[in-house]
């Protein structure tokens, strides 16, 4: 079976389903998405990945595994999307010390939060792609971006049908402060470790640049 490189397109959040996210993950050499259902503390850790100048003043579970696994000299080398069963998503870390290849069996969030960290490629399969992958309906640019996003997250994990989202959609308020006053939110968000809230200033600063 062949195997499909994805990319990370983006991560946001469900209004309906409390603590519910997507991440829209893109084929990189075509248009459909595949998006997963996950919870809020890999949404987090996922966006503290993505966003490279937010640095948590103690480290995550993930950059906790990072840290163990260059301790032991392990590197994870690629994640594989292997399997879908029943809507969930099953993936594999292809790990390797000594020269020796090892397969470990991971939820598909966490896997993809630790590839971020090592700087590693994700795939799964064409038949996963084939079955899961769609097709944007229409993009949150044509439409107001802080009305739509959530509704495009819930048409996802409602529906199943496809859009395209942002990351950092909840903007609400931050439109009004200042650069100088969205930095030291952001400087309070991640001391008070509110990752969520850090990835949403710093969107919103990235928007001002």
């Amino acid at each position: 079976m062949s195997l499909v490189r994805l990319k990370i397109k983006g991560i946001s959040y469900s209004q309906t389903q409390n603590g519910a996210y997507a991440l829209i993950l893109n084929e990189e050499d075509g248009d459909r998405k595949l998006p997963i259902v996950i919870g809020a503390f890999e949404a987090q850790s996922i966006a503290i990945a993505l966003e490279k100048e937010i640095k948590p003043p103690r480290p995550l579970t993930h950059d906790l595994f990072k840290n163990f696994a260059d301790r032991f000299k392990i590197v994870v080398k690629q994640v594989i999307i292997h399997k879908l069963v029943d809507g969930v998503f099953y993936s594999s870390l292809i790990c390797e010390r000594d020269e020796e290849e090892e397969i470990i069996d991971a939820r598909t969030s966490d896997a993809i939060a630790l590839a971020l960290r090592f700087n590693a490629p994700i795939f799964t399969y064409k038949t996963i792609l084939d079955k899961a992958g769609i097709f944007l309906k229409f993009s949150s640019k044509e439409k107001d971006e802080d009305e739509n996003d959530s509704i495009m997250v819930d048409e996802i994990l409602q529906e199943g049908e496809a859009v395209e989202i942002e990351s950092g959609s909840d903007t609400h308020g931050y439109r009004e402060m200042s650069l100088q006053e969205l930095h030291q939110e952001l400087e309070k968000a991640v001391a008070s470790e509110d990752y969520e809230k850090a990835a949403k200033l710093r969107d919103e600063i990235s928007k001002r640049k």
